[in-house]
């Protein structure tokens, strides 16, 4: 499928409501992506393929999210459940990067 598609979403808690914890399973899983997508991938879509991450995802883990492979992040109440929206992205930034 990787030759059709572009973008693989991996979820990161079980579905159904926000502010659940990141289940760390799934940086296994994001590296397994990445590694299709790096070697496989590409190679056959002629195309650049996202990972993204979706649930979980806060400052003070985005950056083994990142290094795991994910290069798109869904962040929901990691951002809007608190007061300074732009010094928590900042922060998410820079952890990310």
């Amino acid at each position: 499928m990787l030759d059709k598609i572009d973008l693989v979403l991996i979820m990161s808690v079980n579905p159904g409501f926000g502010g659940q914890s990141f289940i760390p399973a799934a940086l296994d899983k994001l590296r397994l992506v990445r590694n299709m997508i790096d070697n496989i991938g590409i190679n056959r879509s002629g195309r650049a393929i996202r990972l993204e991450v979706d649930g979980g995802v806060k400052a003070d883990n985005i950056g083994d999210i990142a290094k795991a492979g994910a290069d798109t992040f869904v962040a929901g109440s990691a951002i809007f459940g608190q007061k300074d929206y732009r010094a928590v992205i900042a922060a998410m930034l820079k952890a990310a990067a």
